[in-house]
């Protein structure tokens, strides 16, 4: 059986909002991956073996927490932008326990929250631009500048964030696939085409990692969330336990200072 057999429709006619029942799994999903991450590559010793972690479950977070800004930029904000800066601000105040963790040889780099944001800053400028080519409201000079500033900015800011140019990339190329396959209908023609927007993301996605198991499940997360898109949304419960808003909010800045906190302590005893 299809996941999706019609788009669904809303009471005025427009295509219905996805539940983003998801999301609240997401978040936990999320939160535990990515701790397990920076404590396998930061705290426990290379002698435990755990470096697997690192490249197995840890691939899992950033996959995971840019589908949850794109799903929410695209489907339940009437502001993307203003979202954008939410996220900022939270990696404004990481920044500086980001930069207390040893990757010296890395030199300065931006933590997470910015290729976020910036990513859906890109995702929101990306979706205006569709809709102002679909009115004719675009002339060519002024498209050709905005591509050209897009591309200048992407390429200088993919050198200082986290996850590079291709991070970047993935919160557009979500919000792409996203919306093709949330609103792709039951004729074959359509489906076919909202698979291939859905390739790109698929793509970037493999390209993020060089090791054959930490590709596996950064795709195996984004085809999860493409899947959702198209129709499985709807099978999704409730989480039993929703994430408190200020644990969402805090344990990104939190974590690293705890971590920052650590390794002090240890270097003190040492």
């Amino acid at each position: 059986m299809p996941l999706q057999v019609t788009p669904p429709v809303d009471a005025t006619g427009g295509l219905a909002r996805p539940s983003s029942t998801w999301t609240g799994w997401g978040q936990w999903l999320a939160l535990v991956t990515m701790t397990v991450d920076h404590l396998s590559r930061y705290v426990v010793p290379d002698s435990w073996g755990l470096g697997w972690a690192d490249s197995s479950i840890g691939r899992i977070a950033f996959p995971l927490f840019a589908a949850m800004v794109a799903w929410h930029g695209l489907f339940n904000t009437r502001n993307p932008l203003r979202y954008a800066r939410r996220i900022l601000v939270i990696g404004l105040v990481a920044q500086l326990p980001y930069m207390l963790m040893p990757r010296a040889a890395d030199g300065l780099i931006l933590n997470i929250c910015f290729t976020l944001s910036l990513g859906l800053t890109g995702g929101a400028w990306l979706q205006a631009l569709s809709e102002r080519l679909e009115r004719g409201a675009l002339g060519v000079p002024r498209l050709v500048a905005e591509v050209g500033l897009a591309i200048a900015v992407w390429a200088t800011a993919g050198l200082w964030v986290e996850y590079s140019h291709l991070g970047l990339l993935m919160i557009p190329l979500y919000m792409v696939a996203l919306q093709a396959l949330h609103g792709a209908g039951e004729g074959l023609g359509e489906r076919l085409a909202a698979t291939a927007m859905a390739l790109p993301v698929l793509i970037v996605a493999g390209l993020m990692n060089s090791s054959d198991m930490a590709k596996s499940f950064t795709v195996a997360t984004c085809l999860s969330i493409l899947l959702l898109a198209a129709g499985a949304h709807r099978l999704m419960p409730s989480v039993p336990l929703g994430m408190p808003r200020r644990l969402w909010l805090g344990w990104y800045p939190g974590h690293f200072a705890a971590i920052a906190l650590w390794l002090w302590l240890a270097g003190g005893l040492a």
